[in-house]
């Protein structure tokens, strides 16, 4: 039996892994989104994986030149550019996993939140056609603020009756990436940072809830390999998980939010995807996806990923009171954020 703690070696590398698979992989991926600043590190990570064969790229301006240029790259993925509306379809046609990471960037003083007017119209538009023309299609939402943006898909996708809660992801894999990558710092364990090395699709910091504020919810009482801190410093950390987009943010001066680390964290995240699609076994990820794990409709905690999606939610585990508290005070703000996504959704045309 696969222990939920056992965060195999699967996950231990999820970039490294992404240029050392065989040539059985074939995966055809879009990229929605890919002339902005995720979008380009984002197609560019997965350009290098011999996991992906067809890279189609998707934006409203300046794809022609982004797919030119990563086409030239001696990697096997075949890449072709699409621009504006009337290429969606094609993009989208015949396409095994789409990543959307479509949107505004938030800017100093800006929440996720306030980024649902403008983002939100982008991701029913774009889901919208998924569910036309890639039904079956794995869907990972990067576009913020995602607590809103996978009840929109959810309810776009039910609108055209091919709604499978299995395949639609909400991409939090950064607040996992940050929550190991701090812990690390503060304890100084080059041997754990080691063991996370680029190969990690099961996270060593779980991190569950939401992906704004308060709702990220890192569950370092079952950090793997096990770690213990003084409650101070413990919520210093907690707060700095949580709070890391703002950090990135306001060290950019305006001129983006956190792209390249979300990059590497979405192409770990369609890696790992990828890798149990073609029957890698024991593959586990955090994502943001419908559950009945808790009282909010969605929540984010470890699955296990298999070849149509979802194989098994591992649910939240054992935790500590402090963790207990963190996800009592999340709910309101999660369940509003959910409603506030599904209301959109049902009124767009």
């Amino acid at each position: 039996m696969l222990s939920r703690f056992a965060r195999p070696a699967a996950a231990t590398a999820a970039l490294r892994r992404g240029l050392a698979t065989t040539a059985q992989n074939n995966a055809k991926v879009a990229v929605l989104g890919a002339s902005g600043g995720i979008g380009q590190p984002l197609s560019l990570l997965l350009k290098n994986s011999p996991m992906v064969s067809r890279l189609s790229l998707y934006d409203i301006a300046h794809t022609p030149g982004v797919a030119a240029d990563l086409s030239h790259i001696e990697t096997r993925a075949n890449v072709k550019g699409f621009l504006g509306p009337e290429q969606l379809p094609e993009c989208l046609k015949g396409c095994d996993v789409v990543v959307i990471p479509a949107g505004v960037p938030r800017k100093p003083g800006m929440t996720r939140d306030d980024l649902f007017n403008t983002n939100a119209s982008i991701v029913a538009t774009l889901t919208s056609a998924c569910a036309k023309h890639c039904p079956e299609a794995m869907i990972c939402i990067i576009s913020n603020p995602v607590n809103s943006t996978i009840p929109i898909t959810s309810e776009v996708f039910k609108k055209h009756g091919v709604y499978n809660p299995n395949r639609i992801f909400g991409v939090t894999t950064l607040d996992i990436v940050r929550a190991n990558t701090f812990v690390a710092e503060l304890k100084k364990l080059e041997s754990f940072m080691f063991l996370l090395g680029l190969r990690s699709s099961s996270s060593k910091v779980p991190v569950i809830g939401g992906h704004a504020g308060k709702t990220i919810i890192p569950l370092i009482s079952q950090c793997n390999p096990k770690v213990d801190f003084p409650q101070d410093q413990l919520e210093k950390l907690t707060g700095r998980i949580q709070e890391a987009g703002t950090e990135v943010v306001k060290a950019k001066a305006g001129a983006g939010s956190a792209t390249l680390s979300m990059a590497y964290a979405g192409a770990r995240f369609v890696f790992s995807l990828v890798d149990a699609m073609n029957g890698k076994e024991g593959v586990i990820e955090c994502a943001f996806v419908r559950s009945e794990e808790t009282e909010s409709p969605y929540f984010s905690t470890p699955l296990l990923l298999g070849k149509n999606g979802i194989e098994k939610n591992l649910g939240i585990g054992k935790i500590s009171p402090f963790e207990e508290k963190m996800v009592a005070e999340a709910m309101s703000e999660l369940k509003a954020s959910i409603k506030k996504g599904e209301e959109f959704a049902k009124n767009f045309k």
